[in-house]
């Protein structure tokens, strides 16, 4: 018999399998705590039942069928991420779609407190408007059973220096270790951009974290913008050497929709 289940891995096991895939919000009151606060782009959704319970069952009603496959989960004991993708038909306009998202969760020993994700809508938004839907990538082995792993100051280090550098931001040409959003990432988001770190942990090689970059528009140097990301990265040799970065490239292109226009007259 292998070692005891990690008590966060545990409690995001029924998460996935108990709340989300059987939308069963009924499960909210046993793995959350009515303060529960998710952060997605430049949006908090604040309150379990008020907020985020309703929040959820809109997404269910939109993809009656949605599924949640979990591909990378890590975790200290105190703080955990997971990599995912959700994926389902649309009940609007009957296409199906797959979008990867990453999710950054705290608890208290208990229950979940807060969740900072990012999701790839803008990749869900295309697939459904051309009804070609992307593949969902291969699960992991054997999500629960993953045990806690120490932080490692060193290896955050390292991470912090490397989003210091705007690297956290777009990807590099040639194109580097890391896989932007659906890995189709498209050309510069942002230009000039400055990143703030909103939170960061390790576990063992992996670091996670939460960014938000403010610059222009690429191609529109008058236009302030903030994009939000989520990444989880592994570090190795003293250098990030690989994971995944999720933006909220669909905020981004809506922002730009929303900017003031000023009149020339």
């Amino acid at each position: 018999m292998g070692p005891a289940a990690d008590p966060f891995v545990a409690l995001m096991r029924r998460y996935v399998n108990d709340y989300t895939n059987r939308h069963d919000v009924s499960v909210c009151a046993e793995i959350m705590e009515p303060e529960y606060v998710l952060r997605m782009g430049p949006h908090e959704v604040a309150g379990r039942d008020e907020q985020y319970i309703p929040a959820a069952q809109r997404q269910f009603t939109q993809f009656p069928g949605l599924c949640l496959t979990v591909h990378t989960i890590v975790g200290n004991g105190e703080r955990l991420a997971m990599r995912f993708s959700e994926h389902g038909r649309s009940a609007r306009n009957g296409r199906i779609a797959v979008w990867t998202g990453l999710g950054l969760y705290r608890w208290n020993g208990r229950r979940l407190v807060a969740n900072a994700v990012e999701q790839d809508y803008l990749s869900r938004r295309r697939q459904l408007e051309s009804g070609i839907p992307a593949a969902v990538e291969p699960p992991a082995l054997a999500p629960w059973d993953t045990p806690a792993e120490p932080a490692d100051p060193a290896a955050e280090a390292v991470v912090r220096d490397w989003i210091a550098s705007g690297a956290a931001v777009q990807p590099t040409e040639p194109p580097g270790p890391v896989r932007f959003d659906d890995g189709e990432a498209g050309p510069a988001l942002l230009t000039d951009a400055t990143s703030d770190v909103d939170e960061l942990f390790s576990a063992g090689a992996y670091v996670a974290f939460r960014v938000t970059a403010s610059g222009a528009y690429a191609g529109d140097l008058d236009t302030p913008a903030t994009l939000h990301l989520v990444g989880l990265v592994t570090v190795g040799a003293g250098r990030v050497s690989g994971g995944w970065i999720v933006r909220d490239r669909l905020g981004l292109a809506r922002s730009r929709t929303r900017q003031p226009t000023v009149s020339s007259s």
